[in-house]
């Protein structure tokens, strides 16, 4: 029987890529994705998508809302910026971090491993090529993975450990796509845009599309999805 994981299932690329990873490595997937406030549904319909061609054992979709939060370009009536770089993004973090995002994900996703008695959560976190985000550093997926075996009984008691893998945590986006590829990845499914069209087409000036035409420009590749500029 192979070895269960969770991973978190935005809809976009990054995400994508990391399923099939997790599937590549032998782990049966459930997928888990997020109805969180954000501004638009698309990314969740790319999410279902992927989800339904890689052939996950489940995919889950939890509604939390952020948009009450608020503090993010993604779920306030704040800009999306955009034309922030060419070749390198700025240092500084941008309008579109959603406050605690990926702590919040982990943390249901802990929750339905421990359930699940999966030992694996993948998470499409990225060092390299990034808006800049601080929950995306290598130190606070293992501040969180230290965390979730102190947190949990199955941990606790010992029954299971859990691990948080980040597969393209030290990889290039050019790399990633690359990987994707070989995988079999159908990148014209996926969903990056910050700020879509009510058609659903891609700005192609938000960070995520600009280090999206970036990375397929370095890997030599077409990018199958339209954008509007």
């Amino acid at each position: 029987m192979k070895p269960k994981a969770v991973v978190l299932l935005s809809g976009g690329l990054d995400s994508a890529v990391t399923l099939a990873i997790a599937q590549s490595e032998g782990f049966s997937a459930y997928a888990l994705s997020f109805s969180y406030g954000q501004r638009h549904v698309m990314e969740l319909k790319s999410a279902g998508r992927i989800a339904k061609s890689l052939d996950v054992e489940k995919h889950l979709v939890l509604a939390i809302e952020l948009g009450k939060i608020g503090g993010s370009a993604l779920t306030d009536r704040i800009e999306v910026p955009k034309d922030r770089f060419t070749n390198q993004p700025p240092k500084e973090i941008p309008a579109t971090y959603v406050p605690a995002r990926n702590t919040i994900f982990l943390s249901f996703a802990l929750g339905w491993a421990e359930v699940l008695k999966a030992e694996t959560i993948f998470i499409g976190a990225n060092a390299v090529d990034f808006s800049g985000y601080p929950d995306c550093r290598p130190e606070y997926i293992q501040a969180f993975e230290t965390m979730a075996n102190l947190a949990t009984r199955a941990a606790v008691e010992k029954s299971i450990r859990i691990h948080i893998k980040t597969p393209l945590i030290r990889m290039s986006k050019a790399q990633i796509i690359q990987k994707g590829m070989a995988l079999g990845v159908n990148f014209s499914l996926t969903h990056s845009c910050y700020d879509p069209s009510k058609e659903g087409i891609s700005c192609g000036r938000c960070d995520s599309c600009m280090l999206r035409r970036k990375g397929f420009r370095e890997a030599g590749l077409i990018d199958p999805i339209p954008y509007a500029g």
